[in-house]
Formats: structure tokens, sequence, C-alpha cells
């Protein structure tokens, strides 16, 4: 009978499911009529309510029998005490905890929240299943009950698809984003995904792959297994991933079967040196339910790094931890079965304890009603009148949310995104028989050794260098960090393609030794290859027909697409390569060059002007005219040597002013000024001359060399044909960015094929120009003898380098390698080894570089200019003060006895002439000073005549 009664409630739940997957098809579908109806049933539907319960039921889901479970269980039974033997939360009422196992089940999970809900919960606590989680959200969202979840972490529960959904714990994708942090310190690019194939599973590591591409990694494999897989599968997909080139696992699996995969992992010999595992949370909560230390659990557990939910160390904590090996709700006493999850659980029952004491003192309604959009079929069993809506559901989630309240956890209080505030996780690392921090990952400010609630209070910092973890003992029992990845372990050698160049063979070329191929960029890889710490087998594949040069860009796009590994030859870095694969460190400089054929520029018989630019010869000459004009009027009037008729004079400026040209002059100066003026010209002359020297020697002995294209510039106004090597980037650079018609370049494949094309030029269908980059032009131009030469500048600026594909980190590892062979010389070694060429000037000498122009000279003559103006300035100043003290009228007439008045003074000096203050400057200093002594002396006179007149006058 009882059987009957067992298979009868069991087809009824049923097919209360299978009507309740039809109700979540749409809205717009199954109930696109019927609105009215649907209105007025819940108008008449019966309802219950009581404004002061005796009872409040609330309810839990989740699954006993698990690592979880065991934690959740008497933490939940303890909070209900706990609650209800508190006098000052609800008044009174008591809060029943209604508990039901999902038995690890979806399908058994969701019939036992129907069944649940046929007790008019308000809150449901609980499941701890993602999976589970999903189902029952979809129930509690029709039937108004907040759904608050210790255990399930997955990142999509908190959508806007779920309203009714509360999280008490931290969301994944706050772990996924510490896992990535932890990638990025230890400078790991790639990580494969290990995880369980499950809504939990899949959700984290899509979160974890957004999280790594943030900070420039990937996961480079996704390997899934079915929850219950045996240990066979998870043999055979270790297997698998043990032969791809990342070393760094990420293990997300659920805490009861997560063992197996370090187990299999032991068994296989990858929890040794060069592996890096990194579990999330469930491994913690697995060792830290463990009732004693199993040391060979520990000993598989070696250098594994794991998350832990941090909660701060509390007093509250610490009395409820001393209250966990007695509680009585446990089936044996001791510390077994305690993990971070019992004080999520814990906090979950007072948060709806605080909620609904708030919720019953604002008047809220705590009654049920039928939903209107479950209604009964004719003739069903199913009994859908039994799940009833919960009227104050709505007002119970806000209230919910605004709650906050310091728990076992930490502070209960929710963000606008329904998430708790303060995501943090304890950072730990398995080693001898227990398990040591190593630091903390908060939300906040990231990695960090310190607490994180020691740094709420400061400003956040998630720098690059605020980044610090205490050193991990990693698999192996090394402190070294370990590298991350290995080459394939599939038996394929590292697959190398090597343009095979027809010409310019020194730098890469067929080989026929083992090897395949030999040159100057073979043995720069080698080099660097040999300086790694680890050993790189590897094959050069020969790329092309022997016949022609091949393209590089197709090189570079093969190795894109996975048909090579990598690269290694004359590649330019040039922009559109790097955005396909990875570059290493340029070995070599390179720059895009034109090379033209010159001649030797004819003898010119006015060569001895060449030193000087047309500005300097004309300030030059005036210079000398100038000082020599400066000098005669500084010597004019003292100096016999500067005086005499105007012609004399004129001539006298000229010769004195040009003779110091050859420090030749005879004149003497006998002024100050005149001195001072002379000796700053001839320190000018002296410089002017060193120099003119100096650039005429160099004109007339270097051989100079011309040619009818100057440059880059040239060749784009011109129309004459322009070669490139075959192959080359030049070709697109040329067209594409310097917009020369493609119809003038000419692909030339070897150094043979250049010379013969600029013998014959433009006119005999050559080419006028050259243009290639500098390491060729160099051995170019040593091979021929320098017939040829460079104009202009490297009009770009690049370099070769090793490529690899994206992400590769054995690019990273070569460019410190290239780096090294460069400080310690090597790098010289092997280029003079290959490419040793006879000296040669590269570039046509240009005249033009060699004219000295006044930008070099201006100096100088501002400084005799000013001493000049400042010379002249004092000797007009001199004069003037001269001829105010002269008056023409005093040489005409002796005039003693009557002393002119100031006004007929000032009538005379206002009618003096231009004339005779030429004529004042033109005289002698001596006859002006003569002059003015007789001046001084009739005045000294007529003064002695007017005072004894006075005295004569005078009355006795």
């Amino acid at each position: 009978m009882e059987g009957i009664l067992f298979i009868s409630r069991f087809v009824t739940r049923t097919l209360v499911l299978s009507s309740l997957w039809l109700m979540w098809i749409p809205l717009e579908v199954v109930c696109s009529t019927g609105n009215a109806s649907a209105s007025s049933n819940y108008s008449s539907s019966s309802s219950s309510s009581s404004l002061k319960p005796n009872v409040i039921n609330i309810g839990a889901l989740f699954t006993l029998n698990s690592v979880i479970g065991r934690a959740a269980k008497p933490a939940l039974e303890a909070a209900i005490d706990d609650v209800n033997s508190d006098p000052n939360i609800l008044n009174g009422v008591e809060l029943r905890l209604l508990l039901h196992d999902t038995n690890c089940s979806g399908f058994i999970g969701t019939m036992e929240a129907l069944q649940l809900m046929e007790s008019d919960i308000v809150v449901a606590i609980g499941p701890q299943s993602s999976g589970i989680a999903h189902v029952i959200s979809h129930v509690v969202n029709e039937l108004r009950v907040p759904l608050l979840s210790f255990g399930a972490t997955d990142a999509t529960l908190s959508s806007l698809q779920y309203p009714y959904f509360l999280r008490t714990t931290h969301s994944d994708y706050f772990q996924m984003y510490a896992v990535a942090d932890l990638v990025d310190l230890y400078g790991w690019k790639e990580v494969i995904a290990i995880y369980v194939d499950d809504d939990y599973g899949r959700s984290g590591i899509s979160v974890l792959g957004d999280a790594l591409a943030k900070k420039r990694a990937k996961i480079s494999y996704k390997a899934a297994f079915s929850p219950g897989d045996p240990k066979s599968k998870i043999n055979d997909l270790l297997v698998e991933v043990n032969l791809m080139e990342s070393r760094v696992y990420v293990v997300h699996v659920n805490p009861d079967t997560g063992l197996n995969i370090f187990s299999v992992a032991k068994a296989l010999n990858m929890m040794v040196v060069g592996y890096v595992w990194i579990a999330t949370d469930w491994l913690p909560s697995y060792l830290d339910s463990m009732e004693a230390v199993d040391p060979d659990m520990m000993n598989i557990l070696q250098g594994v790094v794991a998350l832990r939910h941090y909660t701060p160390d509390t007093n509250l904590k610490k009395r409820f931890m001393s209250r966990w090996k007695n509680l009585k709700y446990k089936g044996n006493a001791g510390p077994a079965g305690f993990n971070s999850y019992a004080l999520y659980a814990y906090d979950s029952v007072w948060l709806a304890a605080h909620a609904l004491d708030v919720f019953l003192k604002e008047g809220g309604n705590l009654s049920f009603s039928n939903d209107p959009n479950l209604h009964e079929a004719k003739g069903s069993l199913l009994h859908l009148e039994s799940l009833r809506l919960f009227n104050g559901g709505e007002q119970l989630l806000q209230t919910l949310l605004r709650m906050n309240f310091t728990g076992l956890s930490g502070q209960i209080q929710f963000n606008p995104d329904k998430n708790l505030v303060h995501p943090a996780y304890d950072v730990l690392n398995v080693g001898g028989t227990g398990i040591r921090r190593i630091g903390y990952w908060s939300n906040y400010s990231h990695l960090s050794i310190v607490p994180p609630e020691s740094l709420y209070t400061k400003p956040p910092n998630t720098s690059t260098g605020s980044q610090h973890l205490y050193s991990a003992i990693w698999p192996g029992e090394t402190t070294a960090i370990p590298r991350g990845w290995v080459f394939p372990n599939n038996g394929q050698p590292l697959r190398i393609a090597v343009p095979n160049r027809v010409g310019y063979k020194e730098f890469v070329s067929k080989d026929n030794s083992p090897q395949g191929a030999r040159g100057y960029c073979i043995d720069v890889f080698e080099a660097a290859i040999n300086l790694l710490q680890y050993a790189v087998p590897h094959t050069y594949i020969l790329f092309g027909d022997g016949k022609r040069n091949p393209k590089y860009d197709d090189i570079v796009y093969q190795v894109a697409q996975n048909k090579y590994d990598a690269a290694v030859g004359d590649i330019t870095i040039v922009t559109n390569r790097t955005r396909i694969v990875d570059f290493t460190q340029p070995y070599m400089e390179s720059g895009l060059l034109v090379v033209v054929p010159v001649k030797e520029a004819k003898s010119n018989p006015w060569a001895f002007l060449k030193p000087f630019t047309k500005e300097m010869w004309f300030v030059t000459g005036g210079f000398f005219l100038f000082v020599g004009a400066v000098v005669w009027i500084l010597e004019h009037r003292i100096n016999h040597e500067f005086r005499g008729p105007p012609r004399q004079q004129l001539i006298t400026i000229f010769w004195f002013s040009f003779s110091t040209m050859f420090f030749s002059h005879r004149e003497n100066t006998v002024s100050t000024l005149g001195r001072l003026v002379l000796i700053i010209w001839l320190f000018v002359v002296l410089i002017i001359n060193s120099s003119y020297t100096a650039s005429l020697t160099s004109i007339l002995t270097v051989q100079q060399l011309t040619s009818g294209i100057q440059g880059i510039d040239s060749l784009i106004s011109s129309t004459e044909p322009i070669g490139i090597q075959d192959g080359s980037f030049a070709f697109k650079y040329l067209v594409d960015e310097v917009n020369i018609a493609a119809s003038r370049i000419v692909s030339l494949k070897n150094p043979e094929a250049y010379l013969r094309a600029l013998e014959l030029g433009p006119k005999r269908g050559g080419v006028a120009a050259i243009v290639d980059e500098l390491p060729y032009i160099e051995l170019f131009l040593s091979k021929t003898n320098c017939l040829y030469r460079t104009v202009g500048q490297e009009f770009t600026k690049s370099g070769w380098g090793f490529a690899f594909q994206r992400d590769s980190p054995l690019a990273v590892d070569l460019s410190t390698a290239i780096l090294q062979l460069s400080e310690n010389g090597d790098l010289q070694k092997i280029h003079d080894k290959w490419l040793t060429h006879s000296d040669c000037s590269v570039q046509i000498n240009q005249v033009d570089e060699n004219q000295l122009s006044l930008s070099s000279f201006w100096g100088l003559f501002l400084i005799c200019g000013i001493a000049c103006i400042l010379a002249l300035a004092m000797f007009f100043y001199r004069v003037f003060s001269q001829y105010r003290r002269f008056s023409p009228e005093d040489e005409e007439g002796e005039v003693e006895e009557i002393e002119p008045s100031r006004s007929s003074r000032r009538s005379i000096r206002s009618s003096t002439s231009f004339k005779q203050i030429i004529d004042f400057v033109d005289r002698k200093e001596v006859e002006i000073k003569e002059m003015l002594k007789r001046k001084n002396s009739n005045e000294s006179k007529q003064q002695t005549r007017r005072s004894s007149d006075g005295q004569a006058s005078s009355p006795a």
C-alpha cells in the first residue's frame, strides 16, 4: 500500500513539474488571452492573513549528504534556535525551518521545491547547486518567495531573469577575477581550464575567460567532464591536456568529486616541477571539512594554490566556532564538517529573521493567495491550488535588499547588483601536511599580504606594483616560479619557416647540412635558443621555390594560420604583420633607403665661393665696411693717418676694412674706443678665416659625387622606374603609403639584377634608383666597389625580428635572449662573421652640407655690432658735449667786453647750420681743445673786469 502511495505521489509531482515547464514558455504564448479572467480570479482568490502570526515557516533545500550540506545543516538549525531564543527579534514569533533534501539531483530538487512551496513558506534558503538554483528560481519567481542561496555561486544567477534570487555568499564572478590576477602576477599567458560540465562549471569558466582577456591572457583549452564520470574518463582527459603547451591548470569542480582530478594527475606524474595547479574554493571547503589531516591526500595536493572565501576573524565568529564541536544537531562531536559555507548558511537565517522583523513592524502582509496562472484542467489530478502566491513577497524582497548587519561571515549588505559587498578570498598554498595562507584577494585592492578590512579605509590601489603575495611552494617542492608552459609533448618539434632566398644569401639560405639552413639570421636564432634554460626542439622548413624570393607577407600569414610555429629570417617588423603574429625584439636595425648611380662632380672655377652661403658672404662684406667706417669715425679727429681729402679718406676706409682680413693694415689706431673695436673685429676675422680655410680645403680635396635624384621626394615627383627587391614589403609601402604608381615599380631578384638595372638606366629599360632596406644596401654597395651611393635619409625606421604565433611565450623569452646577445657582444661577432664589407661611404657628399651659413656665426657678428654701436655712442656723446661749450662767434670776433645774454646765445645756437656742426666734428681734437682753452681764458678775464668795475662805481 505504501508503495502504491509513493508511486501515486511521484506521478503527481511529475505531472506538476511538466505543467510548470509549460508555464515557463514565454507569457505572450501561453497567456495571450484571458487577462481579464485572470485578474478577476486573483481578486476573488481566497487569502489567509494574520497580523501577528505565531509561527513563520522558512524552507531549506540542499543536499544533506555533501561537503557543503554537512556544514550547512547544523549551522541552519543552530541559527534557528538562536533567533527563537533572542527576545529582541520577531517579538516572540517562532521561526520554523522546513528542511528538504535535493539528493544531488536536479529532478528531485525540483520536486522537493514544489513540495516545500505547498507549506506556505515566506523565505527559501538554498540550494547549494547552481544547476538546481536555476530551476528553483523559476518557481520562486512565480510564487514571489525570496530565495537565499548560501552555496550557488554561478554568476549568471544574479541576472535580471531571477529577481527573487539573493546570494548570501560571493559570486564566482569575483573568484574568477582573483584567479586571473594570480595568473597575471606570475606572468603566465595561457591556462587550461578543467571544470565540471554543468551550469556551475560553464559559467565560472566563461567569466574566467573574460577576466584573463583583460590581462592579455587566455584559456588555451577547456577540458570539461560530466559530474559522474569515472576515473578512467578523467585519466583520458588529463592525458590529452598533458600533451598541450600550457602547464597552468585551473580546476573548477565540485568538492565531493574534485579530488579525483588530483589523484589521477599524481598517477600521471603531473604534480612535479613545471606544473601549476590552481583550485577554486571547492578544495579548501573539502579540506576544512576533514576531521583529521590525511597524509596521503596532502601528499597528492603538494604545491596546489587555492582560493577560500575570506571571513574576518571577529569575536562573533570565534564564539560560533567554539560552539561547533558540540552542536547537538551534528551527527558526531568534533570539528569535522565545518567550512565557510556553514557561516554563510547561519547568516542566511539571520538575514531572513532581520528582514521579517522589519517586514512585520512595517505592517507587512503574511498572506497567500491562489496564483491566477495556475488553474486546474478538467479532470486533472495535479492539485495546483496547493501552490499559492506569497502576497508580501515583493515587499519582503525589498526589505532583504536593504538589510545591513554584521554576521559570522562579515558585513551582510547588498550592492545594486544584489551581490554582497566586499568580496574577498584567502590565497592558500598546500605544503607539507597543512595549508598556509600566502596572501589575500579583494575586489577593492586585489592581491595583497594585508587583510582586506585594513585596506578599506585607504584609497583603492590596483596598480601592478602594489600586487604582492608571499612566496609559494610549487609542485616538486620548489619555490622557483614555474614557466607555465612547455613545448607540446606530442613528438613534434617546432616548425620554423625559413625564406628560400635567391639573392643576399649571407642573411639566410638553403644548406645541405642536416640543419637545412644557414646564414646570419640562422646563427642569431641558434645563439638565442642556446641561451634559454630549456631545450627547444625545432626543424627548419624552406619557404619558396628557390627561383624567386618568397613573399614575406605570405610567410607571416602561414605562421598566423598555424601552418608553421615560427618564421626565422630577414623578416621586417611592419604594422600589418604585427596584427597577426608576435615578433621578438629586433636583432637588426633596418629602414628603406634610395640607391642611385652617381658621377664625379667636375671642378668649378668658382669653388672658392662655396665655403660660405650667399647670406654669409653679404653679411661678412657688410661688416668689413661697417667696422672700417666705425674705426675711421673714432680715429678721424685724433689720428692724422685717417685725415686728408675726402677721396683719400674714402680709400682709407676701404683699405683699412679689407686689410684686416689678412691682419696687414698699416694704419695705427690711437683712440681707446678704436682699439677696442679693432680687437673684437680681429677676433671675428680670425674665426671666419679659419672656418673658410677648413671648408675650402674639404671642398677641394674630398671627392664630390652628384646625382639627379636627391631622395625619396625626387622619386615621388618623377616618372622614372624604381627597382625593389623581390618579395619585399617595399612594394606595398611605395604604393599605399607614398602613392607611387605600381607600374613604375620593377621587382629585382638579386644584386646582379640591381647592377644591370642601374647600369642600363631608365632610358634603356633599367631603373633610375633602387629602394631597399639598409642591411641589403650596405652589402650591395660593398660588393660594387662603391660605384653607387644612397641619397637622402632613411624614410622608414624598422628592424628584423623572428615571428611567432600570437601570445607565444617563446617570443618573450627569445627577446630577452637577443638582448643578452647584444649586451655581451655576440650579436656583433655574428654580424662580422657574415656581413663583413669594405669601408665605403654610403651617402653622397653634399656640398651644401659643407657650406658655412650665417647661423654658425651670428653670435660673433652680434658681439662685434654691439661693441661698434657702444663705441659710436660714447664718441658722439663726447663730441656733442664739446659742441655745447663751443660757439662759432667766439672764433670770428674776440669780443671780451660784452657778455652775451642767455637770449642772444640761444638765438646764435639756434641759427647754427648743419655745415658748422660737420665742420666742428671734422676739426682736430687738438684744435677744439685749444679753442675751448681760449674761451675759458676770455671768460675769466671778463669776470675779473666786471668785478673791478663794480668796486669803482660803489660809494667810498
